[in-house]
């Protein structure tokens, strides 16, 4: 059911202080390689990042940049910046100076708290802003004590979340402290089935939304653990930290699930310990779950969610998986498929996804426009374009802005990849479309492949003729070591197009 949290609502109480106050600041938080954290520890590390904020001018309301490596300081901000009744606003700390400066003056940051990795990067941007923010490094000395926490509106802006289109510069998504906790109490606790005996491990970091919640707020709602570790996310390092740690959840993503099942190791992997795994951010292939399901025995439930909704609202859920769909509707949140004027289509067509539920964002930043495109009534629509059967499960078609138009016709670009990923040589792939010298639009397949030789290309060609419609076959496949990624680790389509268009000439 939908979950409508008291007026008077801060999520750092509910999520972080109440496990405290419930006799429960002994218990693990958080799991790293230098060592556990225990609620009460987290707790108060939080309010003393809330004291140093607050002896650096920060006021409620005002935003506050977390440009962090996961870890113990990034928790200890982002709960120290809600106490305060700040927005948090979350970056990828590995950015460039002008990306960061960019972010920095969209959000009028009044802080950013750093660290060594970050702080010279984060100091270059500054210099280019109007107003530069103050700095916090997490590596100095943060008051002792701490501050109570702030009396905040349920509907007051606690997060900055950034939208996660594959193109264009990110839309901010301000959301509210009622809409963390209607996602985790619908999806997280009544859907996923969180635990206190979980110990959570998360592919993405902690600054994408997917993350925040699955790898950070969903555990601490009912006691559990989250797993932390600064680095690049590789096979190598995941199936090190699952050897360490045993999660009993692991949060990941279809590239990474990929990786691992074309690793070496992934023969002798012991994944035992998990009783789940999901994925999100992108469609999964059913080649690619089966896959999965055969090597390591472990159920992968795909999901749908979008930072206007702030996480997952469409799932398959334990016990209740349909391959190759997103699931169900999670309970609390209401989905229909529509045409491009608003009616709802009858089982089996096409449209776009609209969604309600009280995870509803505020709207967009300083966008008014895109905000009344997106935000209608209690509706979010977004670019997704999905289609849904009579009994509820929703497939994924592709996004709306990724369609191509190909000799005339529609092309889904995911329906493409996903045949190409039965292929035994294909690790991850990417298809976009580019003109040719005549103006044409041509798809071009972009591939990670394991051998496959100096024919690979025109057998990948062959394999899509034989599976698809002649013309969605992609005119060219490009064997690459990586694919490029977004901020929000998403491939990155624009980046493939210029590749696409060097291969041109």
């Amino acid at each position: 059911m939908p979950f409508t949290a008291p007026e008077q609502f801060n999520m750092a109480s509910w999520f972080l202080d109440a496990r405290v106050d419930e006799g429960n600041g002994d218990r693990v938080a958080l799991r790293t390689d230098r060592g556990d954290h225990t609620y009460a520890e987290v707790a108060s590390l939080a309010g003393r990042y809330a004291a140093a904020l607050r002896e650096l001018g920060v006021r409620q309301e005002e935003r506050v940049m977390i440009a962090l490596p996961d870890g113990p300081d990034f928790v200890g901000a982002f709960f120290g910046i809600l106490k305060l009744g700040a927005v948090a606003v979350m970056v990828n700390p590995g950015q460039a100076p002008d990306a960061l400066g960019g972010i920095l003056s969209y959000s009028r940051a009044s802080a950013v708290v750093v660290d060594g990795s970050s702080r010279r990067a984060v100091e270059l941007a500054a210099a280019g802003v109007a107003a530069a923010p103050a700095v916090l490094d997490a590596a100095g000395e943060l008051p002792e004590g701490g501050l109570d926490t702030v009396a905040t509106h349920r509907d007051d802006a606690a997060v900055w979340l950034f939208s996660g289109g594959t193109t264009g510069r990110p839309k901010a998504v301000v959301q509210t402290h009622n809409s963390f906790a209607n996602s985790t109490e619908c999806y997280a606790k009544a859907g996923i089935g969180y635990r206190p005996d979980d110990v959570t491990l998360s592919v993405p970091k902690l600054y994408f939304g997917y993350a925040t919640g699955s790898n950070l707020l969903f555990p601490f709602s009912v006691g559990a653990s989250a797993v932390l570790f600064p680095e690049h996310p590789t096979p190598d390092v995941l199936f090190g930290l699952i050897a360490r740690h045993r999660p009993t959840i692991l949060v990941t993503v279809p590239t990474m699930v990929s990786q691992m099942l074309g690793h070496a190791a992934a023969g002798g992997a012991d994944l035992s310990s998990l009783r789940l795994a999901t994925s999100a951010g992108e469609a999964l292939p059913p080649a690619l779950y089966h896959r999965w399901r055969d090597a390591f025995g472990v159920e992968l439930l795909d999901g749908l969610g979008t930072a206007e909704m702030w996480h997952v609202f469409v799932s398959n859920l334990p016990g209740r998986v349909k391959p190759g769909t997103l699931g169900r509707a999670v309970p609390g949140f209401e989905v229909k498929v529509c045409d491009p004027d608003g009616a709802e289509l009858p089982p089996g067509d096409v449209g776009h996804l609209w969604v309600r539920g009280n995870s509803r964002a505020l709207g967009y930043w300083q966008n008014a426009a895109k905000s009344a495109e997106a935000f209608r009534g209690e509706w979010f629509v977004g670019g997704d374009l999905v289609s849904m059967d009579a009994d509820g499960w929703v497939t994924y078609v592709g996004r709306g802005d990724d369609a191509l138009k190909v000799g005339g016709k529609w092309l889904i670009p995911a329906e493409v990849e996903g045949c190409l990923a039965g292929h035994d040589s294909v690790i991850e792939c990417a298809v976009v479309g580019v003109p040719d010298p005549a103006g044409l639009t041509k798809p071009y397949a972009f591939v990670v492949a394991r051998g496959g030789g100096s024919d690979l290309e025109d057998e990948l060609k062959r394999y899509v003729l034989e599976r698809l419609d002649p013309y969605k076959h992609p005119r060219r496949v490009i064997v690459v070591d990586t694919l490029p990624q977004t901020h929000l680790g998403k491939v990155d389509r624009a980046k493939l197009r210029e590749l696409a268009r060097t291969e041109l000439g």
